[in-house]
């Protein structure tokens, strides 16, 4: 586990945050396919938070996409880099993510974000932040839809609809298993919608959330309860 400070010159106000965001989205790349589903690696990244001790603990969990077994695990706690901000959330943790990414022993592949990327109001959220700091195609996954407008998508597993600022489609509900509420994914970083939803579908065989998500989310809880010991 790798205890990681705030990088210097890290943004300390809303307009200093805003002003990185707007810096780095131009830098995200839409066009690309990323790697097919099923191939190579794939790692879910998570954090939890333990406010009144004001640290984050970050996990990547790299996984075999095509058997979806664990390769490799990296850890990271600091502390919370930016106050709570709606939009600007990927600024708390983005530093301690990036700490247990760069500890991975092998390459990351695809990393899955349990959050958003275009889906963000400035379309800039924490799985298009990653991609480009890290150079990674990166998607998002989200358990709702943030601000954003959707017509539930059909009942069978693989069912979508479009996720709507206004007319703009800025992700996709995605239904990953029949009948169950769905998920909301959105492209982070080198990767487009088609294939986000594929990767997404690939990696729920058998639960609603990513197995990416499922394994991170259950390590960076870990990792924060021996933190805090």
């Amino acid at each position: 586990m790798t205890t990681v400070r705030i990088p210097a010159g890290w943004p300390a106000t809303e307009d200093e945050a805003r002003a990185v965001q707007d810096e780095l989205r131009a830098r995200v790349t839409l066009d690309q396919p990323g790697p097919p589903p099923g191939t190579g690696h794939v790692t879910g990244v998570d954090v939890a938070y333990d406010d009144e001790r004001d640290l984050v603990a970050a996990a990547a969990v790299v996984l075999d996409a095509a058997r979806l077994t664990v390769v490799a695990r990296a850890t990271a706690v600091g502390r919370v880099s930016f106050p709570y901000v709606p939009g600007l959330l990927a600024f708390r943790e983005i530093p301690t993510v990036l700490a247990a990414l760069e500890r991975l022993p092998c390459p990351p592949g695809l990393v899955v974000c349990d959050g958003y990327g275009l889906a963000h109001p400035r379309r800039f959220g924490l799985a298009s932040h990653l991609g480009v700091l890290a150079g990674l195609p990166t998607i998002g996954v989200a358990k709702n839809p943030f601000t954003f407008t959707y017509d539930d998508p059909g009942t069978p597993r693989g069912s979508t609809s479009p996720l709507l600022a206004g007319t703009e489609e800025v992700g996709r509900a995605l239904r990953t298993r029949d009948g169950v509420k769905p998920v909301f994914v959105s492209v982070g970083h080198r990767v487009d919608l088609d294939g986000a939803c594929a990767h997404t579908l690939a990696l729920t065989p058998a639960y609603r959330l990513p197995e990416t998500t499922r394994a991170a989310d259950a390590l960076c809880r870990e990792t924060l309860r021996e933190a805090t010991a």
